[in-house]
C-alpha cells in the first residue's frame, strides 16, 4: 500500500437530488453555515464549508421525486480521473449508462451493490 497521498480519491461532495431545490439549498446553508461556491446554475448548486474542513454539499434539481433510486450519492474527487476510474473498475464497480453533456468532468459508476457515485476530475 502506498503512503503517498497523490492520486488518492477523497469525498469532495455529497450530492442530494431534490424536488424542493430552493428550500433544500436554503435549509442546508443555514443548518451547516455553509456558503455557496458560486451561483446556482442549470439546477445545480454547491455549498462549501467556509473553513474547508468538511466535504461540499451539492444539490441537483429534479422535476419529481425519484422513487427507484437513492436521492443521495457521493462525488469522489481525483487529480487523475481516468486512472481512478480504471482502478475502481478493476475492483468490481460498473459504469453507469449516464447521458453526459459535452465537457462533463464526472463519470458515473455503480458500486458492487448498485449504488451510484461519481468520480470527478479535480486538480
Amino acid at each position: 500500500m502506498s503512503t503517498t497521498l497523490e492520486g488518492r480519491l477523497q469525498i469532495g461532495s455529497i450530492v442530494i437530488h431534490c424536488y424542493e431545490f430552493n428550500r433544500m439549498v436554503e435549509f442546508w446553508q443555514e443548518a451547516l453555515h455553509y456558503v455557496p461556491r458560486g451561483p446556482a446554475e442549470h439546477g445545480w448548486m454547491v455549498l462549501c464549508d467556509p473553513k474547508r474542513h468538511g466535504p461540499n454539499l451539492s444539490f441537483q434539481a429534479r422535476d419529481s421525486h425519484a422513487p427507484h433510486r437513492s436521492s443521495i450519492h457521493l462525488d469522489l474527487y481525483s487529480p487523475d480521473q481516468d486512472a481512478e476510474v480504471e482502478r475502481l473498475l478493476a475492483l468490481g464497480v460498473r459504469r453507469y449508462p449516464w447521458r453526459y453533456h459535452p465537457g462533463a468532468d464526472f463519470v458515473f459508476l455503480e458500486d458492487p451493490d448498485g449504488n451510484l457515485f461519481c468520480v470527478v476530475q479535480r486538480t
